[in-house]
């Protein structure tokens, strides 16, 4: 829906006192400074929305958004046959709505589909009993209802819906909010844990939509993993490959897998999460050899699940990439690690659960604002047999284009989610 104009609530941002430009000018202005200054990875728009902008929630709601997979999604921890999410709708007493959603995977988030209802609820009903608070208590108080890893998915959802809302209200799309680098980003496509056969039928269609990387999920049995590289290479034989263990290996068999990869000459652009997340020592020894012997580079995934997680990787160089999702670390808490990764020397690639072109809108945006992400898997809504989404980005195959006026610009009609 389309928001009022000027009808928010700003608090002004400090500007010389001969000033008159008006709050909601004022707060445009500063956005508007950030996003033509080079972008750093804490998007100087975003946190100086945080400090201006006045939140005062009326309706916030979250319902169950049940979409059906075009297969079942198959990797070393678990095997889904539906996505059982979480939609997040706020309003603003100023009419401007946003959107936000909470994945549901129990092998990796700690909520299933009814906790995430509870907690999303409780979120969204302190928001909707607040009086009007700037941004950043606002993003505070969602925290603390929704603290740490447990909680983090429902509050990635909820944040993301207030974020939206917000950008729609001062009619910004988020990719501008988060750094201006860029409106668009190319991701890659992910393989689940199939046979070699489906896996080369896969790759081939995927060669012919303008796919160029392709995530293969390993980690169960190498040889089989092997199998399916073979037949995937044959299908398509100048992709790019990711390598996705999902924690399935143990080290010696990951550094088999290495081994092997050596001398069919294959060299993947990432070896994602090889071994269990807690083996800190393991990934280290795995990441060091990957890289020193073999020139690969290892993304950390699982082992990331929080800002003490990424400064221990950071300190140990337990490994060359960081996977940044949002479900793991909530919007703020992503951002957090992005800069410390960032400041580091580290790669970043930006991921998801299974989600809809909501929260992959979201990431989608964040990412191609901020500019300093190095590889995109963004590719599950193309998984999905279904699109409940309307409007949001444009998909023309690997390609994402963000061109909405504000905000993400995705939808739900509300009425069409059942309870």
């Amino acid at each position: 829906m389309a928001c009022p104009a000027f009808s928010i609530l700003l608090r002004p941002a400090i500007f010389p006192r001969s000033s008159a430009l008006p709050r909601v000018a004022v707060a445009q202005a500063s956005l508007a400074v950030a996003a033509s200054a080079p972008a750093p990875a804490m998007s100087l728009g975003f946190e100086r929305l945080k400090e201006t902008f006045m939140v005062d929630v009326a309706r916030a709601e979250g319902r169950p958004l049940n979409v059906p997979l075009v297969a079942p999604f198959t990797i070393a921890s678990s095997r889904l046959e539906a996505v059982g999410n979480v939609a997040v709708r706020v309003e603003l007493r100023n009419g401007c709505v946003g959107w936000g959603e909470a994945p549901v995977l129990p092998s990796v988030t700690a909520e299933d589909q009814p906790a995430a209802l509870a907690a999303a609820a409780e979120a969204c009903a302190a928001l909707m009993g607040a009086q009007p608070a700037p941004l950043d208590h606002a993003l505070e108080q969602i925290a603390g209802i929704l603290p740490g890893h447990r909680f983090a998915s429902v509050r990635a959802g909820v944040e993301m819906a207030l974020i939206d809302a917000i950008a729609n209200s001062i009619s910004v799309p988020l990719w501008r909010l988060f750094g201006g680098v860029s409106n668009s980003i190319r991701t890659d496509i992910t393989i689940p844990m199939v046979s070699p056969n489906e896996a080369a039928e896969l790759a081939s269609s995927y060669r012919g939509q303008g796919f160029s990387t392709i995530k293969l999920k390993v980690g169960k049995d190498v040889d089989t993993d092997i199998e399916v590289l073979r037949a995937v290479q044959a299908s398509h034989p100048h992709c790019s490959l990711i390598l996705d263990a999902n924690e399935g290996y143990t080290v010696s068999e990951a550094i088999g897998v290495l081994e092997r990869l050596h001398e069919m000459g294959v060299v993947p652009a990432l070896f994602e999460q090889p071994v269990e997340k807690d083996d800190w020592e393991g990934l280290g020894h795995v990441s060091h050899l990957a890289k020193s012997k073999y020139g690969i580079s290892v993304a950390a995934d699982e082992s990331c699940r929080s800002l003490d997680d990424a400064y221990r990787i950071v300190k140990g160089k337990l490994a060359h990439v960081v996977n940044i999702k949002l479900a793991k670390l909530g919007v703020v808490g992503s951002l957090e690690v992005i800069e410390v990764v960032r400041r580091a020397g580290l790669g970043l690639m930006i991921g998801g659960m299974v989600e809809t072109r909501l929260a992959m809108g979201f990431a989608g945006h964040l990412a191609a604002g901020l500019g300093c992400f190095g590889s995109f898997d963004l590719d599950t809504p193309l998984l999905l047999s279904e699109d409940p989404v309307i409007g949001g980005y444009e998909v023309s195959g690997a390609l994402y284009k963000f061109r909405n006026p504000r905000g993400h610009g995705g939808f739900l009609h509300w009425d069409n989610i059942h309870w």
